[in-house]
């Protein structure tokens, strides 16, 4: 019997058949006896989980036609991960080297390379793909999206969730667009805590690599950031953006939707894009000019109010 159970290969109505001489076994013990004995309590609970084994094995493996296939995540259950103590999904594929906290979930079909980290409260949702030594801090939310070869995201990020578009109907309702596409993070992105980046609708949003994002930044979608950027805390880039390389954006810069950057264009803080930049060179103010201008408008700005007070 015990080749029987473990052969995977066994016919998949042999795990009801275990059923029925379980349930046997137990009505044969309370006739022999009112309280069955510890030994063959023992062997029925052994018996019942090794039931339930093969009847998780069977439908997964399951080849006859006797009705639909379950090939749905509710179907099977999640499995922990000998590393660290994580839930994964058995059609997830991890590398042995990754390490999955306590807490942490990894969802159907998502691809963790080698020596990644996922930190407790993490969830790693269907499909996502992680490249090898990357990691990912607490209660990271990661969805629709592709995270890049040695990147550092903190605790905290969204990655991968629906942009903020609606347009208004004829009668005056807001009704959301369909955000159907994902987000790809590039390699050696290092994402600070608490920042949102948002899936595509039109065009997938894209971090180059080796860009630096500070803590509670946000990227809407469509959103395409060229390699080697710096965007400092509260940044706010709004959606269909064009960012190209080593641009910088100092704290709480505001972009516009749909405007384009050129590269190697640095914000000063504060300051807010509302038209494209075509030239490398600093800026800043409200509207962003370049800098020697902006400069300038500060000092009259200062000159006048001194006129006008008493």
């Amino acid at each position: 019997m015990s080749a029987l159970v473990s052969n995977p290969s066994a016919p998949r109505n042999l795990s009801f058949n275990f059923t029925i001489m379980a349930t046997w076994a137990r009505n044969l013990s309370h006739l022999i006896s009112p309280k069955p004995p510890t030994d063959i309590s023992r062997s029925l609970d052994i018996l019942r989980g090794i039931t339930r084994c093969h009847c998780s094995t069977a439908s997964v493996n399951q080849t006859e036609d006797d009705g639909p296939q379950p090939n749905d995540s509710n179907d099977i259950d999640f499995s922990q991960w000998r590393n660290g103590g994580g839930i994964f999904h058995p059609t997830a594929r991890i590398d042995p080297t990754a390490l999955i906290q306590v807490g942490a979930i990894v969802h159907p079909r998502a691809i963790l390379g080698a020596n990644v980290h996922v930190g407790s409260g993490t969830v790693i949702g269907p499909g996502v793909t992680v490249g090898h030594s990357t990691k990912i801090g607490y209660n990271v939310a990661l969805s629709n999206c592709s995270v890049g070869d040695s990147c550092v995201i903190h605790n905290g990020v969204c990655i991968g969730q629906d942009g903020f578009g609606f347009f208004v109907d004829d009668h005056g309702n807001m009704i959301k667009k369909p955000q159907l596409l994902s987000a790809r993070i590039g390699n050696h992105v290092e994402i600070g805590a608490n920042t949102c980046i948002d899936r595509g609708s039109w065009r997938d949003t894209v971090i180059g690599d080796h860009t630096k994002i500070d803590n509670l930044v946000q990227v809407g979608h469509n959103v395409v950031i060229g390699k080697s950027c710096m965007l400092c805390g509260q940044a706010g880039v709004a959606g269909s953006v064009t960012m190209g390389d080593y641009v910088v954006l100092g704290g709480r810069v505001a972009v516009r939707d749909h405007v384009s950057i050129a590269s190697k264009v640095r914000l000063a803080a504060n300051s807010c894009v509302t038209k494209d930049i075509g030239k490398p060179g600093d800026y800043g103010g409200f509207p962003a000019v370049p800098i020697q201008q902006w400069r300038r408008q500060v000092a009259n700005s200062s000159r006048i109010s001194k006129k006008v007070t008493p």
